[in-house]
């Protein structure tokens, strides 16, 4: 939500001083701002590339702002960048196109800056892990011995945590301390299966004798 919230002061800090900029006449950007501005590009997208291949990795939206923050930084100078180059280029009457590159960037900012607050929002009201996840999890629970059938399983997210809770069948004869057993072998496996996983409730469930 920080994060978000800095990147819409940004957005209308740029876009406030490129109208300023864009009134007032002033001369043909510097040449060698050129080759900084490239260099910009570059390393910040490079950033943001690896910063989105963590904040993915961890699920982490968090990672994913400050991944947003590089990509911006990147955007912002490479509409300054075309800009400085048209305004070169063209020469007189063309001063302010650098500023005009930097105010159709807000836009980019902006919309990053909305990604992340709505990510923030679905994290704070415990948003739903994805699919895949859910599945993968699932299907281990499921693969531990003497365990009929996941009936549920409800997954949360706290942070980059993981908090699983499941139904399990298993067959109706055992005995309590077996099924305790397979509660605590099917919480285990999981836990140490992935790292994300902060706790597991396991629930026991008879297992329909008619599903076989």
């Amino acid at each position: 939500m920080f994060s978000g919230g800095c990147l819409f002061l940004a957005a209308a800090f740029i876009a406030y001083q490129s109208i300023i900029e864009i009134r007032t006449p002033h001369h043909s950007p510097a040449w060698f701002t050129l080759p900084v501005l490239i260099a910009v590009i570059v390393v910040k997208e490079l950033l943001s590339r690896r910063v989105f291949a963590v904040a993915n990795t961890l699920d982490s939206n968090a990672l994913k702002g400050d991944a947003w923050h590089h990509r911006s930084d990147a955007v912002t100078s490479g509409a300054a960048a075309i800009g400085i180059t048209i305004a070169l280029i063209g020469g007189k009457g063309w001063e302010m196109a650098d500023d005009w590159g930097a105010l159709a960037a807000c836009s980019v900012i902006v919309t990053n800056a909305f990604r992340i607050v709505r990510a923030s929002v679905y994290d704070a009201t415990d948003r739903a892990v994805s699919s895949q996840l859910r599945e993968s999890i699932c299907t281990a629970a499921a693969n531990q011995p003497r365990v009929r059938r996941i009936e549920k399983c409800l997954i949360r997210k706290s942070g980059t945590g993981l908090f699983v809770e499941l139904h399990v069948e298993v067959d109706p004869s055992l005995t309590i301390r077996d099924g305790h057993r397979i509660g605590h072998q099917v919480k285990a496996a999981l836990i140490s299966g992935n790292s994300r996983i902060q706790d597991v409730i396991v629930h026991l469930e008879p297992a329909d004798s008619g599903r076989g």
